[in-house]
């Protein structure tokens, strides 16, 4: 007869067998080491794995205040003075907005592979956050 801690390992590594291209690996507690090496060989599988690195190492894109002129300098008129505005998804540089798009897509990749047992006492940790 197995015991519980052997189903969850052999679920472990079934999961870990199957699904490799499909699906990022899944995280068994215990197993840290073994998980970032197989995530990272997932990561290498994607066409974007070097924005999807940059992001997992990385510390996330801050939205920030941009000083942004109200009304362009003309030939006739003066410019407007400068305004302080939010940052916005839409009103961030292109190079920005794809940084945020793929911060996204490694997020997803990460909590799809993490259980909810091990997420929930990781979100319970604001050190481990």
């Amino acid at each position: 007869m197995t015991t519980p801690n052997n189903n969850n390992s052999q679920m472990h590594n079934d999961i870990m067998a199957t699904g490799f291209k499909d699906r990022p690996p899944m995280l068994a507690t215990g197993r840290y080491a073994q998980w970032q090496s197989h995530f990272m060989r997932y990561v290498d599988t994607k066409p974007n794995k070097k924005e999807l690195k940059k992001c997992i190492f990385n510390d996330p894109y801050v939205i920030t205040r941009a000083l942004v002129l109200a009304k362009p300098t003309t030939e006739t008129d003066p410019p407007v003075l400068e305004q302080t505005i939010q940052e916005t998804y839409e009103n961030t540089l292109p190079e920005n907005r794809a940084y945020i798009d793929v911060e996204a897509k490694s997020i997803h990749m990460i909590l799809s592979g993490i259980g909810n047992e091990i997420y929930s006492t990781v979100d319970a940790c604001k050190t481990a956050q």
